[in-house]
């Protein structure tokens, strides 16, 4: 998860400043957050970077109200300029993030338990990343669907990796190798167990176990699957040129 990170003393004091006052959420009302916060190094401001012609989080404002899942959907940010583009996109920013969640070790629980304590609401909250380009509609509809087909706490998406992880490999700083796990060198590939990770798009949850900061990788969670062709993480220039590259590709094909 992107905004990683828990310091006790710190979460305290920002559920300690919540507003006072606010929109009253009907307890059946469901509600999109979307964290984005200001501060980001590797990539500076690219939560509203131009990416394909948008803003970057513009496709995850987009998806959210293509998949008529939402009553609303709100911004979690610290910086005002976030606040007025996300505005400009039809989101709502009811509240300014507190710093003490707005800095690189802030957790995604974190932030989401402040949202969802702000809101009162019962009904699912989903938590939908800003860089997220690749998200679509059906997968937010899917999701939901996951969610409320089981005593779930979380539903998210995952891939599978493009690799067998036994077979990762250390490189020490004198340039030798050496596997991680040196157990599986001889076993065949077909033969190893297939792994999956988390694709860093949304997290659909209970209203209660996002107050309560449980774990979104807990027993309680469950997942559905993305092919590798629509997930990118995206951290570093690489990555963005990367994802844009993909994006365009995909847009072509589906054009």
């Amino acid at each position: 998860m992107k905004e990683s990170a828990n310091r006790n003393g710190e979460r305290a004091s920002a559920m300690a400043a919540l507003p006072a006052r606010h929109v009253a959420v009907g307890a059946g009302m469901t509600v999109a957050v979307i964290p984005a916060r200001g501060g980001s190094k590797r990539i500076p401001r690219k939560n509203i970077r131009a990416f394909c012609g948008q803003p970057m989080i513009a496709w995850s404002i987009r998806a959210a109200a293509g998949s008529g899942c939402f009553d609303r959907v709100i911004i979690s940010t610290d910086d005002a300029e976030i606040a007025d583009v996300a505005r400009g996109l039809g989101a709502e920013v009811p509240f300014l993030r507190p710093a003490e969640l707005s800095d690189d070790h802030a957790t995604t629980i974190d932030v989401m338990r402040h949202a969802a304590l702000w809101l009162g609401s019962d009904a699912p909250l989903c938590c939908l990343y800003a860089t997220a380009p690749f998200v679509r509609a059906a997968d937010l509809q899917a999701g939901k669907a996951l969610l409320e087909s089981g005593a779930w706490d979380y539903a998210f998406p995952v891939t599978g990796f493009e690799f067998p992880i036994q077979r990762a490999l250390r490189r020490a700083a004198d340039g030798t190798v050496a596997m991680f796990d040196p157990q599986y060198e001889r076993t065949r590939s077909q033969d190893l167990e297939e792994a999956c990770h988390d694709v860093g798009q949304f997290y659909w949850g209970r209203a209660e176990a996002w107050r309560e900061g449980r774990s979104v990788y807990g027993p309680r969670s469950t997942t559905l699957t993305l092919p590798r062709h629509r997930v990118q993480d995206i951290d570093t220039p690489e990555d963005w040129l990367r994802a844009e590259l993909m994006f365009a590709a995909l847009e072509a094909r589906d054009a």
